[in-house]
């Protein structure tokens, strides 16, 4: 009988840093799941919207397979699964207007989706597992938070206004539910572009749409609508769909220095040139983990968040320690413009986070 660890023993197999706990440029393939609720009577539609969806997304790199599956027990539930040959081609795909337009089918069809992502960490059996793969040697281990951010513009002229009114809010209470919790909002702004970093533990969806929810959080979304570069409509879920989609900055790389103490918290924003963001990120990811584990770096921890061509930094660092903001040589020529560090707006903590 040919057990899982002989298996994993014919596959290449690479070191996993102790001090990251998230990244996507390890080379692992990713598996994607889509868990969806559809509405009743609408099963028929989504599987034509599915089949119209999956000719397409078979043609982006680096695609490998998908599979639609109905419960057997519910059938309003769906799941999607799909295998991409590592996670910077999907999420290059995921996060760009040809993905908001190709789903756009889906939407009067569902009442609810969830989106998972997994690297693939060990496999037996299958045509798939025969392949030539590389594998990590051991699990990833991090400390029960998730880290998202998301980023918008505003209508130049406008800052000031914008600025005042997200550094004056009543924070909501941290507590989502019994297993999801608020730890960390931060806010930094640079010319007319906010950047929301967000720490929770739990389940970031339900944190999301919790915030959405809260008096107080309105209230400030309503009064920026106006000064805002992508019209919105919170009142409409398409319109607020939409928005919150391409204002998702994802967090693809999380390093953390041995020593786990408070320090100074910066955002540094690297303008990409068109097409090389992911390469810039994948850069700045290899500089910080670097940096970890040089006990002379002032750099406690570190998450690079990458969207397009929208590459942000959020750094902690010894307190009093600068901020070194001069691209590395080999950041240069992946950038359009000089590194910036973001004018933190509000940074806000729950008590036991």
């Amino acid at each position: 009988m040919t057990t899982i660890s002989e298996k994993v023993s014919e596959k290449t197999t690479r070191p996993v840093s102790k001090r990251v706990s998230q990244t996507v440029f390890d080379g692992s393939r990713l598996r994607v799941v889509l868990l969806v609720d559809v509405f009743d009577g609408a099963q028929q539609q989504f599987l034509e919207a599915y089949e119209q969806l999956c000719s397409q997304v078979a043609k982006v790199p680096g695609h490998v397979s998908d599979q639609l599956c109905q419960s057997i027990e519910n059938p309003s539930q769906w799941l999607i699964t799909s295998e991409w040959e590592s996670a910077p081609p999907f999420l290059a795909w995921v996060n760009s207007e040809e993905h908001v337009d190709m789903v756009r089918p889906l939407h009067s069809c569902v009442r609810d989706t969830r989106s998972l992502r997994f690297h693939v960490v060990r496999e037996t059996g299958g045509p798939s597992a025969e392949a030539e793969r590389i594998l990590q040697d051991g699990p990833r281990v991090g400390d029960g938070v998730i880290r998202h951010a998301l980023t918008f513009t505003v209508r130049p002229g406008n800052e000031e206004k914008v600025a005042a009114l997200l550094s004056d809010y009543a924070s909501p209470e941290p507590k989502v539910d019994d297993s999801t919790r608020l730890c960390r909002t931060s806010l930094f702004m640079h010319g007319n572009r906010v950047v929301r970093a967000i720490e929770v533990r739990g389940d970031l969806m339900a944190a999301l749409r919790y915030v959405a929810q809260q008096p107080e959080v309105r209230a400030v979304e309503e009064a920026i609508n106006p000064y805002l570069e992508q019209d919105r409509d919170l009142n409409d879920q398409e319109s607020a769909r939409i928005f919150f989609t391409r204002a998702a900055l994802p967090a693809v790389h999380h390093v953390v220095a041995e020593e786990l103490v408070d320090g100074d918290r910066h955002a540094l924003y690297y303008p990409a040139r068109p097409g090389c963001g992911m390469r810039l990120a994948e850069l700045l990811a290899q500089h910080d983990e670097a940096a970890a584990e040089d006990s002379a770096s002032p750099v406690l921890h570190s998450t690079v968040f990458q969207r397009d061509d929208v590459v942000v930094r959020l750094v902690e660092q010894r307190a009093g320690t600068p901020v070194d903001a001069d691209p590395a040589h080999a950041l240069t020529a992946l950038l359009d413009g000089d590194v910036v560090r973001m004018h933190l707006l509000t940074d806000r903590r729950s008590p036991d986070a």
